[in-house]
This record gives C-alpha cells, structure tokens and sequence, in this order.
C-alpha cells in the first residue's frame, strides 16, 4: 500500500485532505452492548477465477446501481423472495494499463474527455490544441444518471433501456494535458482558462444501442454541456439574502455556473441532482482580505471564510482570477475591493457549496441551487424509498477530514402522482425548496440522532464562535451551524445510498490521516464510528504516520424505517482493509485481523478508500468505487459487488490500542457480517492512476455505465512533451480516440455489458419475465 506523493498528486488530493473543522465537538469512546445476531444475506454463487480486459470500441473480457429508472426514479423492481446469485469470477488486483472486468462481459468506451457533442465541433485531436469546450465532454467524468427515451428519441420514457440520456458531472481537470505545452504559470493566458473552465460543469449526452452495442448520438438534440458560467437560479430559503448578492446578481436570486460537480442523485420526478464538492479551492482571497472585511464591519464572514477553506492569501488552483480584466475571470476573486457586496465578488463563494438540480430533457428549464438542503462539500444525494403521505428524505455527506453526515427532510408529502408530473423542475421546487435539514450523531449505544439545523435551536441561536442572522444564515454556513449542535466528525463522508429494498441508508467514509489515537490541533481522536489508526507503507518501504487508511462503509438503519425519524441505529458495513498485512507492520497476522482488516476481506474482495456508492435497483447489487492512493502498489482502483445484509447482522468487536505513555484504550465498534465469497466479490479494475466513479444502469439492468476518471493524472509540465513519461496512455492505447499506444490519457465512461445478454452481475434467471 502506498500513499501519493507526487507534488502535482498532492496538490489534486489537497482538497479531500481540507480540514477546517477546529471545533470541539466530542468523539464517543467505547460501546458495551451487544448488536442482533446475524442474519444471512442472500447467496451469491462462487464462479472460478477469470477477467476480460476492457478495449475501445468493443472490449473483450480476459481474466454505482444508480441508474436505472422504474415507474419512480429510485423504487425498486429487484424480485422479491428470489435468491439472486452472482454470475461472475472475482477479477484479480492489477496494475495494468487497462480495464479488467470478468470473463464473460465486455466493456466499451462510449464518451471520453473532448468528444464533440454537435457536427459542427471537430473531432478530439488530444494533442492539446483542442478548442471548443462548451460543446464537447469535459474532463474528470464522475456521477451520472440515465434516464430513458422512446425509440423515436423524441420523449422520455422511464423504462428506455436502447436509448437515453446520460446526465454526467465532469468533476475537475488535468490541466497539463488541455495544453499543447502544459499550463502556463500566472498570469494565465486567457486561452488556457477558458479551455479549463468550460472542462468543468455537466454534461447531458445521448446514448443508444444499435445491435447490441452503445454509442453516443454526437449531434443529438438533447446535448449540451452545463458550466460554471451558465446562469442558474438560487432556490429556497438563501434566495435573496444579503449573504448571495454580488455584482452578477444584486438582487441575490441569480448565480453563475456549477463546479467541482463530484456525486449524483436521481429524484423521485426524473431529474438530475449535482453535488458541488471542492469549490472552494478555485478562489482567491488577498492577504489582507481579513482586515479588508473586519474594517467593514463583516468580521463574521472571516469566520465563515475560514470554516469553508479559504484562508486569506490562499492561493486559487488555476490562477483564473489572473487570466484578465473581464468578469468572467474577475468572478474568481473573492477579496473585498468595492464599496458595497453588488459591487464586488466578496460573496461568490456563498453561491457555491450546493445540490444543484437539472432536468436533462428540458434545456429550457433554468438550473436550480437547492439552497435548503446546506452548503458544504457535496457528494451525492440519494432519496430515501418515497412512500405515499410521508415526506421525502434526501441524504448527503461533506467530504472533508471530520466532516458531517446530513439529511434534508420535505414539508411537503410525497403525492405518487408526481412520479410523472407536468413540469419536472417546478416539481423540485415544491420538495426540495422547503424543509428541514439535519446532521447525525453517532451514540456509543449503536444509536444515533438527526439534529435539526434551525436558528430556532438554542445552540445554534447563541453559538460563540459565529452570530448566526437567520435561517438563510444557518443553510450557508451549515458546518459551523453543524458544530454549534455537536455532530459526530466522521472520516470523509463521500457517497450515500440507499438500499432498494430495506430502505437503509448507506455512506463510504473514504479515509482520514488526521484520525489519531492521540490527536493534537485540528486531528480527530478515535470513536466507534471512526475506530481504526494504523500505519501503512509502500513497496515495503517504511511505515507512514498512522490514520485511518483505507476507510469503510457505515450504514444507518431509521427508526421505524421512516425517513423523517430523528433517531437512528447504525454499524459499519465494511472496513477497507488489505487481506494481508505488509510484511514489515508492526502488526503480526492476528493483530493485523483484530486492527485492521476487521471485516476478514480476502484478496478477491480487499479494498481501499471506498467511495462511488449506488444500488442496483433491478438487482439490488450493492456497487462500490474506490479513489484510493493507499494500495495502488498493489493494484489499481477498482469496483467490487455485495449483497449486504441489514444493521445489526454483525456484532461489536474491540481495538485496543497503546498510547505513547503506554496507558491502554479500548474502543468498540460495530461490524456487520463478515462477507463471504458469496457475498462480496472484486468486478472490475480500472488503468493506472485513475479513480472509478459513477455509475449508472439502463432500467432492464443489462448495461451498466462506469466511469474512468483522470488516468494518469500524475504528469509534470516538465514532461507534457515526452509521452513515456505518461503513467497511462488509456483510453487511446485501447483503440478509442487520437494517439494510440501513446495517446494522452482521458478520463471517459465505458459501458458494460454480458455477452450473453442478461442482467449485470446476477444469475439472469429471476429476471426472465
């Protein structure tokens, strides 16, 4: 296992490792009772070993669900009181410069970074002379939905599995290879940044089978590129408020563009939801912008500036703010220049940090910022089972080292009627402009609360640390609304999902290096939800600082299974772990077991830093992503499916760990059951130096749509020029694009299929009728 040290790598991973929680919310130590016994998940088949290495166009074999559609975006048509079983042999761990997926399935690139999205826009020459980014993919492909088409393509249809729209966020860049020569250093050249912004955003694409095989449809009508300078609306309770306005927008309603899109959420009317993630990196604050704001009379908005990241003098990712005196770049300055907040970007910063909602088949639709459901580093946002009368649930994760779990609840009750309404949009704004939000804590007794966000709250009313105004105040500023009432710091929550079936609630904790058995400044201590700090070395080279390495997966079940509760039981579904421990850790095997690998993984299951998350909602896989620089000596990121259980079907075990004083702790956890080769199973293995994220299914569940995100991405401006110094030549080296077996990598989406047809990842035979 191996951690990322390449400065440029260190640099992309900066905005994961953002830590600005300094508050002191306490962590729980130990928990004594005993879980429900086990329970058995459904079998799984065990299938004998074999992979398929994916190619371009059609990727022969060799060795997240999130995105079908029922009659309700996100109910499930998974059999009832059927047996499913795996189909598939594990596929091995691997480094190859390729796409392993099992014997028996292909995988097809089907939409990588720079393909055109009309006639009229050329053809991706990847050399980085390419222009025209607003009608072509942009780069980093990470969540996506589907969402279906009659066969004329003309209209939505919700069960169109030969013919849809793929709704994709493109995360964030690898700049060095936009560019002919690599970037240029501040000032940025006009150029360049307009290339780069325009890479960031969403896209909306058209895909369709013909003979068994997907594409993409380059001129189709519904294509078009979102980005972070298409105008969007601000929606619910922070619309207007002083906190938004600028000089795009004086009046606080209006907002310009998306970025850092990371997770996806598909809404129970059929529309597509956006998590803004790490946006707040791409600004720039001057060093004296502190005093700038004290002298004003806004020392608060020091305090909120701080919280979220930017720090004054910090420098931006891209240097845009310096590419020129337009407002296009100028909108990346965020320092106090002008007399009044509509004279200046002071308050840009507040307009990002939110779910944003787009209707693929309507581009007439204004986007939409979900203001009531908080501002912080999004990831996905995934409904809790709609059921008739009762409001809806939306839950979410801010992905930053001791950061919050949260859910947004809705006034109104869910009407079935509104699975296919009149205007799609406008239905959003009825369920998701008005509610409450809340963060989890996490008891030592498996138990937890959902605490309401509200200025009405004591805690939050008179919190010390930041004078909250009113509940628009509490929405932008919900972290520190979040540490006024004492939420539990978890370790990075990423994706959230929700089990088709049982309704509970699923969330990857990717890793943390700042979780420590004896934390000092902003480090987190150990707690039952967080138990584990351990070291970690590469190639078998020393061990590094300790901290949770390669993260797990928690889940919370509601209390009566109702998405409005307020309380919660929870365990952790899987800890990621390497099956065997390095030969030089201070662990023995058993240790290792006890510590470490608590979940007992095998090499045809081990993982690390888990992150994409969805469920299968015509199988009711349970798929796992990782983005992991944690075991990449070993392998490349990866894809695995499991058939889990429920909360409680595990048990509790005890880590005791020895302070430097050599006083002991003991602190318990909660583990589900152990998996087996018939419950958890390795799929697919992406090329070197990549990310596997998103995913999405055709609602017939026989084609699954995967992306590759930033192969290679650990490249200097020192060796643009010199393709052998590339890590990663994929997608090109496959045979999809310009450049072949030296091509530049390009983040993109493949689709898999069976090659005999059936359902993803399960023997096919429930699903025949």
């Amino acid at each position: 296992m191996n951690a990322h040290t390449d400065p440029e790598r260190a640099a992309l991973a900066h905005a994961h490792d953002e830590d600005s929680n300094t508050s002191g919310n306490p962590s729980f130590n130990e928990i004594l009772d005993q879980r429900l016994s086990r329970r058995q998940a459904l079998r799984l088949s065990v299938g004998t070993a074999g992979a398929a290495v994916l190619g371009a166009v059609g990727l022969p074999a060799c060795g997240g669900g999130g995105g079908g559609a029922a009659a309700v975006p996100g109910a499930s048509v998974v059999p009832q009181g059927v047996a499913l079983s795996l189909n598939f042999p594990a596929v091995a761990k691997n480094v190859n410069d390729a796409v392993t997926v099992p014997t028996g399935y292909t995988a097809r690139v089907v939409y990588a970074l720079g393909d055109p999205l009309r006639d009229a826009t050329p053809a991706y020459a990847n050399d980085g002379t390419d222009t025209d980014f607003d009608n072509r993919a942009g780069d980093h492909h990470d969540g996506m939905e589907y969402f279906g088409l009659n066969a004329a393509g003309t209209a939505p249809d919700r069960s169109g599995s030969d013919r849809g729209l793929l709704a994709m966020n493109h995360e964030a860049i690898t700049d060095q290879f936009l560019h002919a020569a690599g970037t240029t250093a501040n000032p940025r050249p006009s150029g360049e940044a307009d290339k780069e912004i325009a890479a960031h955003g969403i896209s909306v694409v058209e895909v369709r089978r013909n003979a068994g095989v997907f594409g993409y449809v380059r001129n189709s009508a519904f294509n078009r590129r979102i980005t972070p300078l298409t105008p969007m609306q601000l929606n619910g309770p922070v619309r207007g408020n002083a906190l938004v306005r600028t000089l795009f927008s004086n009046d606080g309603t209006q907002c310009r563009g998306t970025i850092n899109n990371c997770g996806s959420g598909l809404t129970p009317w059929g529309t597509y939801l956006s998590g803004e993630e790490n946006w707040a990196g791409y600004f720039f604050r001057s060093g004296t912008d502190n005093t700038a704001r004290t002298n004003a009379g806004d020392a608060r908005s020091v305090v909120s500036l701080n919280r979220y990241g930017r720090t004054q003098g910090a420098a931006s990712r891209h240097g845009w703010e310096t590419a020129g005196a337009a407002d296009a770049y100028a909108r990346w300055n965020i320092s106090l220049t002008g007399a009044s907040a509509t004279a200046d970007y002071r308050n840009e910063l507040n307009t990002f940090g939110w779910i944003v909602e787009v209707d693929p088949y309507d581009r007439n639709q204004a986007v939409r910022k979900r203001t009531a459901l908080g501002r912080f580093a999004h990831e996905s946002a995934a409904f809790g089972i709609p059921r008739a009368g009762r409001p809806l649930a939306v839950y979410m994760g801010d992905d930053s080292r001791g950061e919050y779990i949260y859910k947004f609840v809705s006034n109104e009750n869910w009407a079935a009627a509104d699975a296919n309404p009149a205007n799609r949009i406008t239905t959003g704004d009825k369920y998701l402009d008005v509610g409450k939000l809340y963060v989890a804590k996490f008891n030592n007794d498996g138990t937890g609360q959902w605490i309401e966000l509200t200025i009405a709250n004591a805690q939050i009313a008179g919190y010390a640390t930041y004078a909250f105004a009113d509940q628009a105040d509490v929405l932008v500023n919900a972290r520190l609304a979040a540490d006024a009432v004492g939420a539990t710091k978890m370790d990075r929550p990423e994706w959230c999902a929700v089990h088709p079936v049982t309704g509970e609630i699923y969330y990857t904790l990717t890793n943390n290096s700042n979780r420590k058995l004896e934390p000092t400044g902003t480090q987190q201590g150990l707690d039952a939800a967080n138990p584990r700090a351990y070291t970690d070395g590469a190639n078998g080279g020393a061990q590094g600082a300790p901290g949770n390495i390669n993260g797990h997966i928690i889940r919370v079940r509601e209390n009566g299974d109702d998405g409005a509760a307020t309380a919660f039981t929870w365990d952790v579904y899987l800890f990621g772990a390497q099956a065997a421990r390095d030969a030089n850790s201070p662990l023995n095997d058993q240790q290792h077991l006890q510590m470490v690998n608590l979940s007992s993984l095998t090499n045809d299951q081990d993982f690390s830093s888990p992150d994409g998350l969805a469920f299968s909602r015509k199988s009711g896989l349970c798929w796992i992503q990782t983005d992991d620089g944690a075991y990449t000596d070993r392998t490349n990121c990866m894809m695995l499916a499991g058939i889990p259980g429920r909360v409680g079907d595990g048990g509790t075990r005890q880590l005791n760990y020895t302070r430097a004083d050599s006083s002991q702790v003991a602190v318990t956890t909660r583990v589900g059951a152990t998996p087996t080769p018939a419950t958890l199973r390795r799929f697919l293995v992406g090329a070197v130096d990549c990310e596997i994220t998103g995913i999405a299914e055709t609602p017939d569940g026989r084609a699954l749509f995967v992306n590759i995100q930033h192969p290679g991405e650990t490249i200097t401006r020192a060796n643009i020029g010199n393709p052998a110094a590339y890590l990663s030549h994929w997608p090109g080296n496959a045979g999809y694009g310009a450049g072949g077996a030296a091509a530049r990598p390009r983040s993109a989406t493949v689709v898999i299929t069976r090659d005999d047809g059936g359902v993803i990842g399960v023997d096919g035979s429930a699903f025949l009728s």
